[in-house]
């Protein structure tokens, strides 16, 4: 976690709460932007500075002609139709969902008026969420941030680290609405390149610890980690866990990997977070959801953690080692 951003987040909300009534009373005046996240804000704080900056390039400041109320589930699903409806009692003028479907679904049943602005990894379309990419209809839109279209590169860049791999293994969650797509394509996959592959199902901490004591017992050579966003919330345990049982993984995203994570695939987290802030901008200014079309996520990433391939007595190929975006020494 990147400590500065935490404690600049943490600070600003402190910070609200010690505010003079005067201050307090012309913020009402402000446009209000209601943060509905799945997880929590010692996990999300840098996305929210990247979500800050899409809003800058709209010409919003939060405290200066914005007001955004934070909304944190604490990685507790069954909390965010409460804070959803929260938001909306509060009467907020726009509702950014940017952690999991299940807190877009949220937002959606707590209100067919206020304008939602997603991200999701899934296809927004055949998860409902909107009725087509280009004209979205109703009041939602979003980022797509293209995860199921990288499940299966990230296997195909774990097989190149370990050539010898025999026996891979996938930690999903299997409450995703995208589960079992993700499943069928790594399972093709893997068939391609004439390895096995096992999924082991992890919804709540215990059972992450669970399969990772499962993959020592099953001698898992190497392990995919879904992108989904209950295991994103949860990467310091993940990344944690793999370390203890030097077992060599990928990840969906860079947070992983600057955390000690072997080596990520995907979009760029940041880049969509910052495209939330900018549909979140363009909905204060008077845009209608139904019109703008879904953003697709354009700007994916390539990370190894070279201090990781090390310290697993791993010797990366010269060939990824080119292919990298970014290497961490």
């Amino acid at each position: 976690m990147r400590r500065r951003e935490f404690l600049a987040v943490a600070g600003g909300a402190a910070a609200a709460l010690l505010e003079p009534r005067a201050v307090r009373a012309q913020q009402g005046a402000m446009p209000v932007i209601g943060y509905l996240y799945s997880g929590a804000l010692e996990t999300g704080a840098s996305w929210v500075t990247a979500f800050r900056q899409g809003l800058s390039e709209e010409g919003f400041s939060e405290g200066h002609n914005v007001a955004i109320e934070y909304r944190w589930a604490n990685n507790d699903p069954a909390r965010l139709p409460g804070l959803a409806a929260d938001l909306v009692g509060r009467r907020v003028a726009v509702i950014v969902a940017p952690g999991t479907v299940a807190g877009v679904r949220a937002a959606q049943a707590a209100t067919t008026t206020i304008p939602i602005v997603f991200r999701t990894g899934g296809d927004p379309v055949e998860l409902g969420l909107v009725t087509s990419l280009n004209q979205p209809g109703g009041n939602v839109t979003g980022v797509n941030a293209m995860s199921l279209e990288t499940g299966t590169k990230r296997l195909g860049l774990l097989h190149e680290m370990l050539p010898q791999a025999v026996h891979f293994a996938v930690l999903i969650n299997p409450n995703d609405p995208n589960a079992t797509h993700y499943e069928k394509d790594l399972e093709a996959a893997a068939s391609s390149i004439g390895r096995q592959i096992e999924f082991f199902k992890a919804s709540n901490n215990q059972e992450i610890d669970a399969a990772f004591a499962s993959f020592a017992q099953k001698r898992a050579d190497a392990l995919v980690v879904v992108s989904q966003g209950l295991l994103t919330n949860r990467r310091v345990q993940i990344v944690t866990q793999a370390t203890l049982h030097a077992l060599p993984a990928i990840y969906p995203n860079s947070d992983f990997t600057e955390i000690g994570g072997l080596m990520s695939y995907g979009a760029n987290a940041e880049d969509q977070f910052r495209l939330t802030g900018v549909y979140a901008g363009r909905v204060l200014k008077g845009e209608k959801p139904a019109t703008m079309p879904v953003l697709r996520a354009s700007k994916f990433e390539f990370i190894i953690n070279l201090q990781t391939a090390k310290t697993f007595g791993l010797e990366v190929p010269s060939a990824l080692l080119a292919a990298a975006d970014k290497v961490i020494e």
